[in-house]
């Protein structure tokens, strides 16, 4: 199958990524055209437009990581908001669709809303991407000022932050301090592939429970 990107039909082989020069209004065309679908995922930046359709492990690996995120957040107790899919639109701007997103500390501000003004209303506290198909960039999230970003690439889970104006790597995540998040994913990945997700998932929680970890007293020994 080979890609075709028309005013008629938009229609791309699982893996593929197609990045053509476009205004923001044929941004919105080619959103406005996929309709209530979320493939093929759409970006634009800086006169760009791409266009990617996931393999299958893409959500599979998304899906997992999000499951992970909601894991450690109810073991804390912590609330939360989580959206999958969710469209992040700057007009002239930015247009981005994260594979999930968590409003934590910020949650209430957005508490019973069905629509997000990203111009004013804050952004999500924590992104995640999965790169399968080099499609993903976390300098693209600088206009949004998000300020985690989670990034599964390559087999291994990298935590930006964003500080000043770009995202820098860092070994722990704001929200879950003194917690080895490559560790724990490089084991749930690999319970996923070799039984399921819902086992990773409990052998999670299991470990947990089992553990002196959580909240803001953990130190990176205690896991």
């Amino acid at each position: 199958m080979f890609a075709l990107v028309s005013p008629e039909s938009i229609q791309l082989p699982a893996g593929a990524v197609v990045r053509l020069p476009a205004t923001w209004q044929e941004y919105q065309r080619l959103s406005a055209q996929r309709g209530d679908g979320s493939i093929p995922r759409l970006k634009y930046h800086n006169g760009e437009v791409l266009l990617m359709s996931p393999l299958p492990v893409h959500g599979r690996d998304a899906n997992l990581i999000a499951d992970i995120v909601k894991a450690l957040l109810d073991h804390n107790g912590q609330d939360y908001d989580a959206f999958t899919p969710v469209m992040m639109a700057l007009p002239e701007t930015s247009g981005l669709e994260p594979d999930y997103c968590f409003y934590i500390q910020n949650w209430q501000a957005i508490s019973g809303k069905k629509r997000i003004d990203w111009q004013h209303d804050p952004p999500p506290d924590l992104v995640i991407e999965v790169d399968v198909t080099s499609f993903s960039d976390v300098q693209d999230y600088s206009p949004f000022r998000v300020p985690e970003v989670w990034l599964y690439k390559n087999q291994q889970i990298l935590i930006y932050q964003f500080q000043q104006s770009a995202y820098h790597l860092v070994r722990y995540s704001q929200f879950f301090p003194g917690f080895d998040l490559p560790e724990t994913t490089a084991r749930c990945i690999q319970l996923a592939y070799d039984r399921n997700s819902s086992a990773a998932i409990r052998d999670l929680k299991q470990r947990l429970a089992a553990s002196s970890w959580g909240g803001n007293n953990a130190n990176p020994g205690q896991w």
